[in-house]
């Protein structure tokens, strides 16, 4: 399973321009051969990310949560790494058991007369009183995710929802419907799934056990059961009207702070999105120019037999490197470009959730505002300012805690990755350097051979 544990984790030192990488050298962890022009950029842009919080003390963080990170077994007979490190330690609260667990798999390509699209397999097994039976399979489309999260949204406006992958992937990365595309979707629904899962409060909405455990036709009745056009216009003309309003006039000055909190992070992340997707573009290009760098060396020794076997020995180098580079762009791929773009997504559901409670504020100092010019009716007036009074409560009291939950995630998965790169470009610049020191070692040998025997009288 994904995402079944949260750990703390060490801060990264800050890295400098150079050559080398991992604890003690002087190199950009994110900066490899073709990218090093840009890796400071990103590296300074990942410093700032995680220094975020240095400003803002007053928001009460550290809150603890399990939820999103899978975390590896320890074996004390392993070097001890800085990403082994941190997966030593849990939080106090972590719970020592899981009642739900969920996969997402077999995606299965669906033709009909209108339309192509893909399902994928949702398996889950839990122990919970309030299912009625211990495993269930069902298929689902990206339509029917779209649906709980905007049931979650509904349900719970001032909650955190987790981020689903956008409809169509991101221009320039992979064409629509490859494998490659498919897979990185399933593995972004897999993840959705579980932070729903591991959230204490998302986990038992009702609209998520009918997502986990309805077959298709019961589903699509479900869906029918949802709130009509009206109800939704009405709901839009809401926001608009709360919109036009102006700025809230009574917000609390946590949540400014964390409006704040949220423009810097959304501008930083976006740029360390951006910066990273070009290291990871120049990365394959580079690895690309690599691959008909060495077998040239080859041919080309074919017609110098007095150096050929320094042609081989260099053509064989290149390929050892050229094979190391590809095992970092994979770890680029799988690991650090989903998790920055991940982020970029919650920065707008965090805005938007924002938005939300100031919505419901906003309500709230209107009816205010009506009854301080209202000479009648006021007894009707104060009942409904008492029932947004505890809306407004309820949902502040809803952000705050989810916030802290939020933050801490958020700080655990941006100091794995970075280690996690840091370490993927440590192994590739020790697998390098062995491999030139190699063939540097072999040529030597050569060279006292060759001045050895024209020596000899």
């Amino acid at each position: 399973m994904e995402a079944e544990g949260r750990v703390p984790g060490p801060l990264l030192p800050t890295p400098s321009p150079g050559g080398g990488g991992g604890a003690g050298a002087e190199a950009d962890p994110l900066a490899g051969a073709p990218g090093a022009a840009q890796g400071p950029l990103l590296a300074a842009a990942a410093a700032e990310v995680l220094a975020l919080d240095d400003e803002e003390d007053d928001l009460e963080v550290f809150s603890k949560d399990t939820s999103l990170a899978e975390v590896n077994s320890f074996s004390p007979s392993m070097p001890m790494s800085p990403s082994s490190m941190i997966n030593q330690y849990k939080f106090e609260d972590e719970p020592e058991l899981r009642d739900l667990f969920i996969t997402v798999d077999d995606p299965e390509s669906h033709i009909t007369a209108i339309e192509t699209f893909i399902t994928y397999r949702v398996v889950t097994k839990t122990s919970r009183g309030e299912f009625d039976s211990s495993e269930y399979e069902v298929r689902r489309r990206y339509q029917d995710f779209l649906w709980l999260k905007s049931k979650l949204e509904e349900a719970h406006p001032t909650l955190i929802i987790p981020p689903l992958p956008e409809k169509f992937i991101m221009k320039g990365m992979v064409e629509r419907f490859n494998d490659e595309f498919i897979e990185t979707r399933r593995k972004a629904l897999h993840k959705f799934l579980n932070r729903i899962a591991d959230h204490p409060t998302l986990t038992f909405n009702e609209d998520f056990k009918i997502f986990l455990t309805a077959q298709a036709w019961e589903l699509s009745s479900h869906k029918k059961q949802g709130p009509g056009l009206l109800s939704r216009m009405g709901q839009t003309v809401r926001a608009v009207a709360s919109s036009v309003r102006g700025g809230v006039k009574n917000r609390p000055e946590v949540f400014t702070e964390m409006n704040d909190y949220m423009e810097t992070f959304s501008q930083k992340i976006n740029v360390l999105d951006k910066i990273a997707h070009r290291i990871y573009k120049e990365e394959r290009e580079y690895f690309n120019e690599m691959k008909e760098y060495g077998p040239i060396h080859t041919l080309w020794s074919a017609s110098e037999e007095d150096i050929a076997d320094s042609l081989k020995g260099v053509a064989s180098c290149i390929d050892k490197c050229c094979k190391a580079t590809e095992k970092r762009m994979a770890g680029l791929s799988e690991n650090l470009l989903p998790i920055l773009h991940e982020y970029v997504l919650y920065s707008e559901i965090l805005m938007g959730v924002l938005k939300r409670r100031d919505q419901i504020q906003g309500e709230l100092d209107s009816k205010i505002d009506a009854l301080a010019n209202k000479k009648t009716e006021k007894d009707l007036f104060s009942e409904e300012i008492g029932k947004l009074e505890d809306k407004v409560e309820c949902a502040n009291t809803a952000l705050k805690a989810d916030w802290d939950r939020w933050k801490q995630n958020m700080q655990y998965d941006m100091r794995s990755t970075f280690t996690n790169v840091a370490e993927n470009n440590l192994h590739y610049y020790e697998e390098c350097l062995a491999t030139w020191e190699s063939f540097l070692a072999s040529q030597r040998v050569d060279l006292h051979v060759e001045e050895d025997f024209e020596d000899r009288p």
